[in-house]
């Protein structure tokens, strides 16, 4: 019995020197399964295809910048048709370029999505190789120690061949303990990469929606330029005709809207009893948080000619419900028909907001009306009630002014 137990223990300790190597080899094979020159093919195909799409945005890129110039030149030249319809004509192709860039950049993150998926199923399977070798290594060694010092002594020829017996299993559980090190790597960047791919997943969603946005954005492009298309059949007397027509509305809607904001405020400071609430609270998205058309004092604005552009534009589709930003008084509710329709309310602190574009006013001038109470419908569809001569398509004009003065709404809007 003795004698086979023996026997077992030389076949064991010749199993654990026979596999050291391959445990050996695996262990460098894992530690380098990830560098760059030993990505497996599909992976390296995705990179190309990633690298390709960049290159595209890059380029798209380029192509906007030229755009962006030749609109800034137009706009500084002599305000005529022609000159018109090329800064509309250059607009409606760069929001074409957005939507193709935004397309591109989904595209891209897609393939890194699937990049990544390709990673931590490679890593799954890496770690579950490892462990595989690990359990192997470990029942060797058990074995091993069911075996005293004395019978392995015995079972050499020398007291040299004991000594090298020794070495590799020390070698052996130097591997495990490398090879275990290897695998907690592994599970780090497993996890990182799982956190990767939530961040790009988040990152698909925000640049679905952005394209949604540039969709609408190139509509309302199109809308205008056909606008002023059919407005003036591109007779320059008639388009010059239509811009005196605008810059008047709107140089009346600026003064009454500077007057009624003296009056209103010298009206309220007469009556004690009335009281607005402080605007500390701040100001609310008077439509749906959507997509910004113009910004304020916008460079790009395609009417900046006529003046500077003294709020935000908010794509809002027409006949959405417009809320009051804050609690205040109405001021100005005008209904000018299919002239520029707009409504005015007074806040504390000094700040006022015009809500403009709109095609219907649920409220009256003196009423006090609550933060988000819907005061009227959203409007600017080009030849509807309310949107007035040169209108930009279906958005809500947005101003915010403090003591009178037109200042960036996006200062005061959460």
């Amino acid at each position: 019995m003795k004698k086979l137990k023996i026997l077992i223990t030389v076949f064991l300790i010749s199993a654990a020197i026979y596999y050291l190597p391959v445990f050996v080899f695996s262990q460098n094979e894992t530690i380098n399964f990830f560098d760059d020159n030993n990505l497996n093919p599909e992976v390296k195909k995705i990179n190309d295809e990633i690298q390709e799409k960049r290159n595209k945005i890059k380029k798209i890129q380029e192509k906007q910048e030229e755009y962006s110039k030749i609109i800034a030149q137009k706009q500084a030249e002599r305000a005529d048709l022609a000159n018109q319809m090329v800064i509309l004509d250059n607009r409606v192709a760069k929001a074409e370029l957005d939507m193709e860039s935004v397309q591109i950049d989904i595209d891209r993150v897609n393939l890194e999505i699937k990049k990544t998926d390709s990673e931590i199923e490679s890593k799954n399977k890496q770690i579950e190789r490892e462990k595989i070798q690990i359990g192997s290594a470990l029942r060797l060694i058990y074995k091993q120690d069911e075996i005293n010092s004395l019978e392995i002594l015995l079972l050499n020829n020398s007291l040299s061949d004991f000594l090298n017996q020794t070495k590799y299993l020390e070698d052996i559980n130097k591997e495990i303990g490398e090879s275990l090190d290897s695998l907690k790597n592994y599970k780090s960047q497993l996890e990182s990469e799982k956190i990767n791919l939530d961040k790009q997943k988040s990152e698909l969603v925000k640049l679905k929606d952005d394209l949604k946005n540039k969709k609408q954005v190139l509509a309302a492009e199109k809308e205008n330029k056909n606008y002023i298309f059919e407005e003036t059949m591109m007779s320059e007397k008639a388009f010059q005709r239509l811009l005196a027509q605008a810059k008047q509305e709107q140089a009346q809607a600026s003064l009454e809207i500077s007057n009624m904001e003296k009056l209103v405020r010298e009206k309220l400071s007469e009556r004690a009893k009335i009281k607005l609430e402080s605007s500390e609270g701040g100001f609310i998205w008077p439509v749906s948080k959507n997509t910004i058309t113009s910004y304020f004092h916008d460079p790009e604005y395609p009417f900046r000619f006529i003046f500077e552009h003294p709020a935000i534009d908010i794509k809002a589709g027409q006949g959405s419900s417009v809320k009051a930003s804050a609690s205040g008084y109405v001021a100005k509710a005008k209904d000018a028909g299919n002239g520029y329709s707009y409504i005015m309310i007074i806040h504390s602190d000094g700040l006022s907001t015009v809500y403009g574009h709109v095609s219907k006013i649920y409220v009256n001038e003196d009423d006090f009306v609550a933060q988000g109470q819907i005061i009227g419908l959203s409007g600017g569809l080009p030849g509807t009630p309310g949107a007035g001569r040169l209108s930009t398509g279906s958005h809500l004009h947005f101003e915010i002014r403090a003591n009178g003065i037109p200042v960036n709404p996006l200062n005061y809007l959460p």
